[in-house]
C-alpha cells in the first residue's frame, strides 16, 4: 500500500494548486450540504457533518465557505443530492471504483460510461469488485503533535493497523469499524487531522507498463475532475516510474 500512500501525498501537494483547490473544496461542499440535509446544522450532534468541517479545515477552506456550505443544506429549496457507486474496468483490467454525489444521476451515469468508453474501458455491475478492495479508514495527521514514540502507542491503542510517516505527515490506517474510534482518540488528543475518510484500498495491485498506466492515470483523472464524482479508487500499482512520469 505504499505506493498508494505515496500517491496520496503527491496529490496533497498538486492540491495546494489554486485549479486543484476549487475541486477539493466544490467536492467538500457538497459533502456538508448532504450531510447536513442528513442530520441537521449542529455539528455536535451530527457526526458526518463534523468530519467533513475537519476535512475542509485540513483542506484549508475559509470559514465563510464552510458556513454557506452548511446553509445551502439548511434550505429546504435547495438541490437534494443523491449518493451512488459505480465499478467498472479501466484498460489492462485495472480495477476502478468511484463514489458519486449528483443532483442528476442520468447525467452522471452517461458522463461516466462515456470516460470508459473513450479510454477503451467498461462499466460494470454494482458489487462486481467488492472482491477487490476493502474499506478502511484512512487518517493524514501533521507530524509533531505529540512526541513520536507516544503518539504510535495512542494510535494503536485506537486501532490503528498501520503507520507511515512520509514528508511530515502521518498516515495512519485503521478497519472500517475502528474508524470512530480513532475519531474520537485524536479529538481526546487535541488533534485535528488534515483528512479522516473511509477509502477502498485494493488488497492487492496489478502492475502494467508505463504508457498503458498512464492511459488508467488519465481515465482516473478524467473521473477526478468531474464535478459529480467525489472519490476514485483503483488497483493500478502506483511504481516510481509512472509517479515520475506523472
Amino acid at each position: 500500500m505504499s505506493g498508494h500512500n505515496k500517491w496520496s501525498t503527491i496529490k496533497r501537494k498538486k492540491g495546494a494548486l489554486d485549479s486543484k483547490r476549487s475541486k477539493i473544496f466544490s467536492k467538500i461542499i457538497k459533502e456538508i450540504t448532504v450531510a447536513v440535509k442528513e442530520s441537521g446544522a449542529d455539528p455536535d450532534g451530527n457526526p458526518r457533518l463534523r468530519l467533513a468541517i475537519a476535512n475542509a479545515k485540513g483542506a484549508s477552506m475559509p470559514k465563510e465557505n464552510i458556513q454557506r456550505a452548511i446553509s445551502k443544506g439548511s434550505d429546504k429549496d435547495s438541490a437534494s443530492f443523491i449518493e451512488c457507486t459505480f465499478e467498472g474496468y479501466a484498460n489492462g483490467g485495472i480495477a476502478i471504483f468511484l463514489e458519486a454525489t449528483t443532483d442528476n444521476q442520468q447525467r452522471t451515469i452517461s458522463n461516466v460510461r462515456m470516460y470508459f468508453n473513450k479510454f477503451n474501458g467498461s462499466l460494470g455491475t454494482n458489487g462486481s469488485l467488492s472482491f477487490i478492495f476493502d474499506r478502511k479508514g484512512i487518517f493524514t495527521v501533521p507530524e509533531g503533535a505529540l512526541n513520536a514514540d507516544d503518539f504510535e502507542m495512542e494510535m494503536i491503542e485506537a486501532g490503528a493497523e498501520d503507520m507511515q510517516l512520509e514528508e511530515g505527515y502521518f498516515t495512519i490506517t485503521t478497519a472500517m469499524e475502528n474508524f470512530g474510534s480513532m475519531m474520537k482518540k485524536l479529538e481526546e488528543l487535541h488533534i485535528e487531522p488534515e483528512s479522516a475518510k473511509l477509502q477502498r484500498i485494493p488488497k492487492e495491485t496489478s502492475k502494467l507498463e508505463l504508457e498503458n498506466a498512464k492511459k488508467v492515470m488519465r481515465l482516473v483523472e478524467m473521473f477526478e475532475e468531474d464535478d459529480d464524482i467525489q472519490a476514485v479508487y483503483h488497483n493500478l500499482e502506483m511504481t516510481d516510474e509512472l509517479m515520475e512520469a506523472m
